[in-house]
């Protein structure tokens, strides 16, 4: 199998990876939120970070280390595994420690055994990180699929069962702890892979030269996604980071999605042609051109749509997370651009560029969450949209160093997708005004003029990327039926 071939394929399984096991995860999870209150969602937002830090010092920055190393070796997976496995349990005896000063922060005592049960997470998810990798390597997504959407499906009815029988948050913290569990069993069982090998601290030094610079971006990048998490939860009420919580999770289902079904392909596929520029700058153009067709519309027909999506998904008790989904949505429009740039550094080798560029957008952050916390949770969301916009000129500084593929050429290339974008908003905006429909027909009405309204344009003008995607569902669908 060719280059390309592998790298359809993979785009293609990764898609549906993301887009039927989240897509089921997203209806269950609708399920639970229309039985569970706000508050149960906010006292889980109130720990995310502890366990989104913990997950990033497991993976170390390993994974792309291994991916993006020519010559990696057994000792290199089997080096990486006992590693994950030694600070995962290490990480998990500070969650336990510190587990009564975190309820004591937020002014929340049942946190405590919260954060304890949830936080054996981090050591059943160790277990995993070699078998995800190797199938990364070999952009191997349908067998991640299989296990990915089997353990959300088990552990989605368990959470429903114990949400209908009154247990409260303990569904979602089951739900999580089960889904990671079942995993991890089917990854080790379709992989057939098992350390041979010994911890060799000659690799992992080697490793750790490229995956820990890639840890310290991590680990900050992590921090202040999360940490608007905790100024929400310490400084306004509980059901407040509920609604919050669950806004950005709506908002993240087709953005996040998407640029990490783009980052996984593209990473291995790219990693291929880092010795390449020419090559690597036309691909990087394509590859932005196909993400920004897909994530622009949906993005803006979302929060176009937001409020009868909420109404009809979630019910009216969740109202109050309509104009936050509105303003996330805004943040979310240029994340594809701001991964996939930074994608380029880690395919070149640059991780220390990538390190340097995660504090320096952090530090734009700080003013946004000090002006948050005095003027309001809204004006907080208006701060990161502009505080998104400077961090993508900061990323795409270095791709114009790099790759000669600066921050005006890239917007020039996704300028159609943008405007039929904007196309999409003033239709649905317009439709929600002039027409007095129920809530369920003016969702309908909105996704059908928002679809058809953008296959249209896309035909007539014949857009480049428009025509790719076109082709690629269209090859795998026939290779599908054969």
């Amino acid at each position: 199998m060719s280059l390309k071939q592998k790298a359809v394929k993979g785009l293609f399984w990764s898609t549906v990876e993301n887009f039927s096991a989240k897509g089921i995860q997203f209806v269950l999870g609708i399920i639970l939120a229309r039985i569970l209150l706000p508050e149960d969602y906010g006292l889980i937002g109130m720990i995310m970070i502890f366990l989104a830090i913990s997950a990033v010092f497991i993976e170390s920055g390993f994974s792309k280390a291994l991916i993006q190393k020519k010559d990696r070796d057994e000792k290199d997976f089997s080096t990486v595994f006992f590693f994950n496995i030694a600070i995962s349990v290490v990480f998990y005896l500070i969650l336990f420690l510190t587990a009564p000063l975190i309820a004591n922060f937020y002014n929340q005592d049942i946190l405590i055994s919260i954060v304890r049960v949830i936080g054996l997470l981090i050591i059943i998810n160790s277990f995993g990180v070699v078998q995800r990798t190797k199938f990364t390597i070999n952009i191997d997504f349908k067998t991640q699929t299989k296990a990915s959407t089997t353990s959300i499906v088990v552990s989605g009815l368990i959470g429903i069962y114990m949400a209908y029988a009154g247990y409260g948050v303990w569904a979602l913290v089951f739900q999580a702890l089960s889904k990671a569990l079942i995993n991890v069993t089917i990854l080790w069982i379709l992989s057939k892979w098992m350390p041979r090998d010994g911890f060799h601290m000659e690799r992992f030094k080697a490793l750790f030269s490229f995956g820990s610079k890639l840890l310290v971006a991590k680990l900050l990048d992590s921090i202040f996604k999360n940490i608007y998490l905790i100024v929400i939860g310490r400084f306004f009420s509980v059901a407040e980071l509920g609604y919050y919580t669950r806004a950005k999770q709506l908002n993240d289902f087709p953005s996040a999605n998407l640029t990490s079904i783009l980052q996984r392909v593209t990473f291995p596929l790219l990693s291929t042609m880092q010795d390449d520029t020419r090559r690597l700058k036309e691909n990087y153009r394509i590859i932005i051109r196909m993400s920004s067709m897909v994530v622009f519309p949906l993005m803006v027909g979302l929060a176009a749509a937001a409020r009868p999506l909420i109404i009809v998904l979630l019910t009216e008790k969740w109202i109050e997370s309509v104009w936050m989904l509105q303003l996330l949505c805004f943040t979310g429009l240029l994340y594809p651009l701001h991964a996939l740039n930074i994608n380029v550094l880690n395919v070149i080798g640059r991780s220390d560029l990538t390190l340097r560029l995660s504090v320096l957008k952090k530090l734009v952050h700080i003013p946004v969450i000090i002006v948050g916390v005095i003027y309001g949770i809204k004006v907080m969301l208006i701060g990161m949209i502009f505080s998104n916009i400077i961090g993508f000129f900061l990323n795409s500084y270095w791709t114009k160093r790099l790759i000669d593929f600066s921050s005006w050429q890239q917007l020039k290339e996704v300028m159609p997708s943008f405007m039929i974008s904007v196309g999409v908003g003033v239709l649905l905006v317009l439709f929600e005004s002039i027409c007095d429909l129920s809530p369920i027909m003016m969702l309908i009405g909105q996704t059908v003029i928002g679809m058809v309204f953008v296959i249209v344009i896309s035909e007539l003008l014949k857009l480049e990327e428009y025509v790719l995607l076109k082709g690629i569902i269209s090859k795998q669908l026939k290779s599908l039926r054969r």
